[in-house]
């Protein structure tokens, strides 16, 4: 089982209560939360290793050359670089994140210029067995396959939805792998990703599943004969050079070179001190009993 970090504790700081402080008044909403996601999902799908995936580049600039616009929403105006626009409550929870995981022994994953959809796509292709990824993010729906679910969190955690690829052809009418040119056919506001103007969910979906490729789309409207509409051919022709550029951004990378997970003890004097400095109450607890217990039972973390 592979978890979005960073979707989990955004999460979890505007889903938890802002209330929960630790003893020295620092906000732990997003601590809590994020580990009372991932004990929950744990016990409930009893995976034999999980890992978290980290952004080590949130918005890398080979993406953001194939598209200017890539998250430019999210950017700080004014920054020199890429510097997102967080609050700031949350900001200051992420290395205690960080600190928790560590201390739990739970592995975390990031790769140099690349995101953390990069990283769980890469742990899915590579691994050799079943795979859960944990995510909100739909666009991660073109790793699902015989080997990848996606545990789909984006409506929340206690509600989330299995994607297998029988979901994903009843449910959204699409094959695993046409959801990447689906997802730049109808483009994704909140990544500044604007698709192709005039084509929503249902045309995309309709495309996809008549023509093979973004290719066969471009050919089919450049043949006036193809039976393709005159609105349809119009709107693709006027955005040819975007869909290639478009589809290598949404494509997550599954050929990272990853380091080898290896099984770290759960450090309990630290779990202890962090339970106590942060005010966690009972969340790093159940966690840290549920890592136990897997440890005892498959001798693996």
């Amino acid at each position: 089982m592979a978890f979005d970090t960073s979707y989990l504790y955004f999460r979890a700081f505007f889903g938890v209560p802002a209330t929960f402080r630790s003893p020295d008044g620092r906000p732990v909403n997003a601590v809590r939360g994020t580990l009372d996601f991932i004990a929950r999902l744990v016990e409930q799908y009893s995976p034999d290793r999980f890992v978290c995936a980290w952004d080590d580049d949130w918005r890398p600039s080979w993406r953001v050359d194939l598209v200017p616009s890539y998250k430019t929403h999210r950017v700080i105006e004014g920054a020199t670089q890429s510097v997102e626009i967080v609050d700031d409550d949350l900001t200051i929870q992420v290395p205690m994140i960080r600190d928790c995981l560590d201390a739990l022994g739970i592995p975390v994953v990031g790769v140099a210029e690349h995101e953390a959809d990069d990283v769980l796509a890469s742990l899915a292709r590579q691994h050799d067995g079943q795979s859960l990824v944990v995510t909100g993010d739909r666009d991660l729906f073109q790793l699902v396959g015989p080997d990848t679910s996606v545990v789909y969190v984006a409506r929340g955690v206690a509600k989330h939805e299995l994607v297998t690829p029988e979901v994903l052809a009843t449910k959204y009418e699409l094959a695993p792998d046409s959801y990447v040119d689906f997802a730049v056919l109808r483009g994704d506001p909140s990544d500044g990703l604007p698709g192709v103007k005039g084509i929503g969910d249902k045309s995309a979906a309709t495309l996809v599943n008549r023509y093979p490729s973004l290719e066969a789309m471009v050919e089919a409207a450049i043949d006036a004969g193809s039976g393709m509409s005159p609105s349809m051919r119009s709107k693709l022709l006027a955005d040819v050079d975007y869909l290639a550029r478009a589809r290598e951004v949404v494509t997550a990378v599954d050929t990272l070179a990853l380091p080898t997970l290896e099984a770290t003890p759960a450090d309990e004097a630290r779990i202890a001190e962090l339970t106590e400095t942060l005010g966690l109450g009972g969340s790093m607890g159940r966690l840290s009993a549920l890592i136990s217990r897997r440890a005892a039972h498959t001798g693996t973390n």
